[in-house]
């Protein structure tokens, strides 16, 4: 039923569309020539047929709209989450800067850096950095 109803929500807003194109934007609508000035595809008759049709086919995109909306909350009721793909990895809580500080105004420690690691001998860039 909701895949019917969404083909049909699709039909009529396909419709919509092409009568809202179809109207001139004064009000002409399929009426741009000579012709017979009364029956129906006059530009009179063209302009209130085009205007009715557009009226009632927004109240049906609107009803339908929700329609499915009110079935859509039925369908989608009572999923479970799959969770098969979730990682186990372990949570690592950032470190705290001021866990170690009692001196609210002290400068932070230090940090210890690892000694360099010595050049090779055949290193053409070795002195570069210190210059």
């Amino acid at each position: 039923m909701f895949t019917f109803l969404t083909v049909v929500q699709a039909l009529i807003a396909a419709a919509l569309v092409g009568v809202i194109l179809m109207q001139q934007s004064e009000g002409g609508g399929l009426g741009t020539g000579g012709g017979n000035p009364s029956g129906l595809m006059s530009a009179r008759g063209a302009a209130n047929f085009l205007t009715r049709a557009t009226a009632v086919l927004a109240t049906l995109f609107v009803v339908l709209s929700i329609i499915l909306a009110a079935l859509a909350v039925d369908v989608t009721t009572g999923r479970q989450l799959d969770t098969s793909l979730q990682r186990n990895a372990p949570v690592h809580a950032p470190a705290d800067p001021l866990a170690g500080t009692t001196n609210p105004g002290a400068a932070p420690a230090p940090v210890e850096r690892a000694p360099a690691s010595p050049v090779p001998a055949n290193d053409p860039l070795a002195g570069s950095a210190a210059k």
